[in-house]
């Protein structure tokens, strides 16, 4: 049967393919800006006062050959490499220079919430290294500008992104400004911290014991999520000083406001919250590479996967941000400052507004002009009505307009929730068909393909069911076409939606409503070129549909260029955000990104909808859009969501339980994922692994042993993003032969007993003989009331899975020397002491497990080795 469209058909999908060009269009150069296509690197023969990616580079490359975990010999190398470099430099610089190099060795105790848990933190011997650039008659007491990366990397990481490219970049710019002669009008300090992946030891060991810590008056912590794209601000403050430099100072500015309304959500925390927030209350930025993000935390984190510009924009962004702050007579010791906080502003904690236009330039107004400016859409949305009827139609006739629009505000709701519901259900009912979720992940395209089509369709239902608008306004009294207020209607019904939403924004005290204030602000001048033109030359639908969107193209381009960035780097993200349990973890990352990708398209879509909708709301093209998702989500099936450039995270813990310093109990291999595909799916398709672990095909989660999260104690609290992990025998001797001793926890002195019936038990933790030592975990159940760990605090007690209130603590810090630590308890009941204790060194067996895993498996590999005790 021949397909017969209408001639209003034929313009509808001449419309449609032009929208999908423009769009195309836009993407095509959002996707050039965000992979940073327009930036030229320098190569290493620039000039010397240039920042060079290229040279760099060559300081990535040699970081990134040898681990610099912490235990492991290339940490130390590293920073031998980082003050070699450091008084290379200081021996080039002139004689207007005041160059300072220390390294310290840091050693500290604290509370601290991590992902929103309780845990204790000890550590010692973790180095720190301290640049001061000066003008040789600056003062200790100068107000000076901090900059710091650090230097370790994650378990089983090169770390060329994270963070050796953040070294790179600030001995590169040590360099350039010694040999540029630029001498700073007040001190930059360059810290280079050993012990960020610990939980940000490095820069808390820094606030707690530098000598100069009280002249900082600004800080940059320099971090990497993935390996480059936009280095986003993606925290600032206290107070909008720090990003208001930023605004006016960055060559290639990337920030957005709202990038501080959802980092609290993502799993993870950097150091500027020991600068900012915690120890220092330094106003500061906390800057980001965040594309990437498959690479991150991984072995494949390495030189090559690092994107080209990247460096070099991210090199001259901090040379002119530095400049900036050290020329800022806000600029303040912390003692100034406090002095300062109870008069000035910009000191107060008050989130401005601000964000980059395509890295061209920044827009920026603090929080007092935006509680004004966000206000004056949704006064519009009220005003509007009686400003268009109240004199030459009344009062009556100005209520009823108000409601046409309330009705067209709930027509324009409906459809953007139906933008977001359509994909979530097609996402659903995808997964009752498909042997696995995520086939987008190493796919970004396939996300797009299978969700924007029936997000549209969603987003132009209520214009079909609605066709004609009901108005309740007589066209009879207000002798205007019934097309003309119905276009009204809408159009007005959407600008009160997104008007409402940045007032919305506003009331929650949240950054991000320069979103929607943009959709309202560019549909005024659309809507008056819109009515000019019908004014002019009568109405002739499309051409008129067309001078609508021009004017809106500025703000076209924005959406996709933020939803585009913000579908990207969460699509990367899922491949680690945790486990869920069943039965809902198995569709929750396909809902995310289905609901992503809905907001994304009803953002960039629903402005053109009042007007445009005309064209797109019809039977044949609402087929099309269906039939194209229903493809889509058909062909997705062929896809294997992973990759070697996009890879499924693994964690393999090779558990050693011991009974004394010399005995082994038991012994495991216990495998863990972060995503939503569980271990059947890793065992299928890598039958290597399957069948050394004597796996069969009648295997299930019923049949298997599971391993429990008191078995992966040594990554608390980032085990909790863990589920349904399985446990498999190991052999034991190729252990006994490998180790002369294990961890050990012992009494040192003989307990005491406190006048107030307090009990104090005094204990010594051998590490044995382990090599490399990530961390040593202790936790206590039981009566504790004091410890001699903290400053003798404890943190707020943690409960796991309904177990007995328990005490973590962490230990880290290479040393020959064992801990020593007392506890006490208030009673004479027992205290129960586990420890878990992880070593970088895996036996023969492991190694050869983990070597049978196919590429598009990235494996977390180590020993965890774990004893109980009762005191």
């Amino acid at each position: 049967m021949a397909l017969r469209l209408s001639s209003g058909d034929i313009s509808g999908f001449k419309f449609l393919i032009s929208l999908a060009i423009m769009y195309g269009l836009m993407s095509v150069a959002v996707y050039y800006i965000i992979h940073m296509k327009f930036i030229t690197p320098l190569d290493i023969d620039a000039p010397l006062d240039r920042f060079s990616e290229a040279r760099a580079v060559e300081h990535v490359r040699v970081l990134a050959q040898d681990g610099r975990q912490e235990g492991r010999p290339g940490l130390r190398e590293a920073a031998i490499y980082i003050r070699t470099q450091l008084e290379m430099i200081k021996d080039r610089a002139g004689s207007d220079f005041r160059v300072e190099i220390e390294e310290e060795v840091v050693n500290g105790s604290f509370n601290m919430i991590f992902l929103g848990h309780s845990i204790s933190l000890g550590y010692r011997n973790h180095t720190n290294i301290v640049m001061r650039i000066s003008s040789v008659d600056s003062k200790d007491t100068d107000p000076s500008v901090l900059i710091n990366g650090h230097f370790d990397s994650p378990l089983g990481s090169p770390g060329a992104g994270d963070c050796g490219s953040c070294v790179a970049s600030m001995l590169e710019l040590a360099r350039v400004i010694t040999d540029s002669g630029w001498v700073p009008p007040r001190p930059i300090i360059f810290l280079f911290n050993g012990a960020e992946e610990l939980f940000m030891l490095g820069a808390h060991g820094f606030m707690k014991t530098y000598k100069w810590r009280n002249s900082i008056g600004a800080s940059i912590n320099v971090e990497a999520s993935g390996s480059g794209g936009p280095d986003l601000v993606c925290q600032s403050g206290p107070g909008a000083w720090p990003s208001l430099v930023y605004a006016q100072s960055a060559i290639y500015p990337m920030a957005h406001s709202a990038a501080q309304d959802v980092f609290p959500v993502i799993p993870g925390d950097t150091d500027y919250r020991m600068f900012s927030q915690d120890y220092g209350n330094i106003p500061s930025l906390d800057i980001i590479f965040l594309l990437g993000g498959y690479y991150y935390h991984t072995s494949y984190d390495t030189l090559d996967k690092l994107l080209p510009g990247s460096m070099q924009a991210r090199g001259d962004n901090l040379l002119s941000i530095l400049k900036a702050f050290t020329n800022s007579s806000k600029l303040r010791t912390a003692q100034e400052r406090e002095s300062l906080r109870a008069t000035s502003n910009d000191y107060k904690d008050e989130r401005a507004v601000f964000f980059d236009y395509l890295s061209w330039f920044m827009i920026f107004y603090s929080r007092r002009v935006s509680l004004v400016l966000h206000s004056i859409p949704i006064a519009i949305f009220f005003v509007m009505p009686f400003f268009l009827r109240l004199l030459d139609s009344g009062l009556q006739s100005s209520f009823a307009t108000f409601y046409d629009f309330v009705k067209g505000f709930l027509l324009h709701a409906s459809g953007i929730l139906l933008a977001i519901a359509l994909p979530v259900i097609f996402s659903i009912v995808r997964l009752f068909f498909s042997s696995h979720a995520m086939n987008w992940f190493a796919h970004p395209f396939l996300a797009f393909m299978m969700f924007i089509p029936c997000s549209l369709i969603g987003l132009l239902i209520p214009r079909i069911v609605w066709n004609s608008f009901p108005l309740s306004q007589d066209v009879s009294v207000l002798k205007k076409p019934k097309e003309a207020l119905s276009n009204e209607a809408r159009f007005w019904g959407a600008y009160g939606f997104y008007a409402c939403l940045t007032l919305a924004y506003l009331a929650a005290g949240l950054s991000g409503g320069f979103l929607t204030f943009l959709v309202s602000a560019f549909m005024l001048p659309a809507w008056i070129c819109f009515n000019l033109y019908i004014k002019s030359y009568g109405h002739q639908p499309l051409r008129s549909a067309v001078i609508y969107i021009i004017p809106l193209i500025p703000c076209l381009i924005y959406s996709v260029y933020f939803g585009g960035f913000l579908a990207q780097f969460l699509i990367e993200k899922m491949g680690m955000m945790g486990a869920v349990p069943p039965p809902y973890g198995y569709y929750i990352t396909d809902i995310v990104v289905a609901a992503i990708i809905g907001v994304v398209t009803g953002w960039c879509v629903g402005p053109l909808v009042p007007i445009c909708g005309h064209w797109l709301a019809r039977s044949s093209i609402m087929q099309f859009l269906l039939h194209v998702s229903v493809l889509a989500l058909a062909l997705s099936s062929q896809f294997f969501p992973y990759s070697n450039t996009a890879p499924k995270r693994v964690v393999f813990q090779h558990t050693i339980v011991t009974a004394d310093a010399n005995g082994v109990v038991d012994c495991s291999y216990d495998f863990s994922v972060v995503d939503s595909n569980s271990l059947l799916f890793l065992f299928k398709y890598a039958p290597e692994v399957a069948k050394d672990l004597h796996i069969g095909s009648d295997f299930s989660f019923e049949t298997a042993k599971l391993s429990h999260r008191e078995t992966w104690m040594a990554l608390f609290p980032v085990s909790l993003l863990f589920s349904r992990s399985l446990k498999f025998p190991a052999r034991s001797d190729d252990i006994s032969k490998q180790y002369r001793s294990f961890p050990y926890l012992s009494n040192y002195k003989a307990h005491t007993i406190a006048s107030e019936g307090t009990r104090r038990v005094y204990l010594e933790l051998s590490l044995g003989n382990l090599e490399e030592v990530w961390v040593a975990v202790l936790n206590i159940t039981g009566p504790l009331s004091s410890w001699s760990l903290a400053d003798n605090k404890l943190p707020a007690p943690e409960a796991v899975d309904g177990g007995p209130l328990s005490y973590i603590c962490r230990l880290s810090g290479a040393s020959d020397d064992k801990w020593r630590f007392w506890l006490e308890a208030n009673s004479s009941n027992d205290l129960r002491v586990e420890l878990a204790v992880i070593d970088q060194v895996l036996s023969d067996g492991a190694k050869n497990l983990k070597g049978l895993f196919p590429d598009w498996v990235d494996v977390t590999a180590y020993s965890s080795f774990m004893s109980s005790y009762i005191f």
